[in-house]
C-alpha cells in the first residue's frame, strides 16, 4: 500500500505523488482510494487502492534506471518489417499499457526516428507526444526538474 507523498507511475497516465488517500462511495460500493496529482498539468486522479497491482501502479524508477531508459535514444531502432500501420500502433499501444518505462522510450525513440523519414499518421503522431508526455512526467520526479527543463531535456537526447 503507497502512502501520502509517495510517487508513482500510472500507465497510460505518467507521473505523479499521492496527495490524499480517501473512502468515496462510488455506485453504493465504499472504496479507498489514492488521490493522485499527476505531474504534468493540474489533473487528479482517483486510484482504488485494491487495484493499483492489477493497474500496474509502480513507484517511480531511480536516476540510475532513468539514465539506461535515456541512453536508449543511441541505440538502434528496432525495424519493423513491412508492418501495416495499424498494426504498428496497436503493437506501440500494447508496449505503453505495460507501463514499463524501457517500453515507453522504444516507442518514443522508434516513432521520432521514423518521424524524420517521413511524417507520422494522425494517430501514431498523437500516440507520440503521449509517450512523451508520459515519459517527460517521470523525469520531472526523477530528476526534481521543472516540466520545461525535462522537455528541453528530452528533446536534446532524442536529436543526438
Amino acid at each position: 500500500m503507497y502512502q501520502i507523498g509517495d510517487k508513482i507511475f500510472y500507465p497510460m497516465h505518467g507521473a505523479g505523488i499521492i496527495e490524499a488517500i480517501e473512502e468515496k462511495e462510488i455506485l453504493g460500493e465504499k472504496q479507498l482510494y489514492y488521490i493522485m496529482n499527476l505531474s504534468l498539468g493540474k489533473i487528479h486522479v482517483m486510484i482504488p487502492t485494491q487495484k493499483s497491482t492489477s493497474l500496474g501502479i509502480r513507484d517511480i524508477v531511480n536516476s540510475n534506471i532513468m539514465e539506461n531508459v535515456l541512453s536508449l535514444f543511441t541505440s538502434e531502432a528496432e525495424t519493423e518489417t513491412a508492418v501495416h500501420p495499424n498494426q504498428r500502433y496497436r503493437n506501440n499501444m500494447d508496449k505503453m499499457k505495460t507501463g514499463d518505462i524501457y517500453e515507453g522510450a522504444k516507442v518514443i525513440r522508434d516513432l521520432s526516428r521514423s518521424s524524420k523519414k517521413k511524417p507520422l499518421g494522425t494517430s501514431d503522431k498523437t500516440l507520440l507526444n503521449n509517450a512523451r508526455k508520459i515519459l517527460i512526467s517521470e523525469l520531472v520526479l526523477v530528476n526534481d526538474m521543472e516540466q520545461d527543463q525535462a522537455t528541453d531535456y528530452l528533446n536534446t537526447i532524442i536529436n543526438q
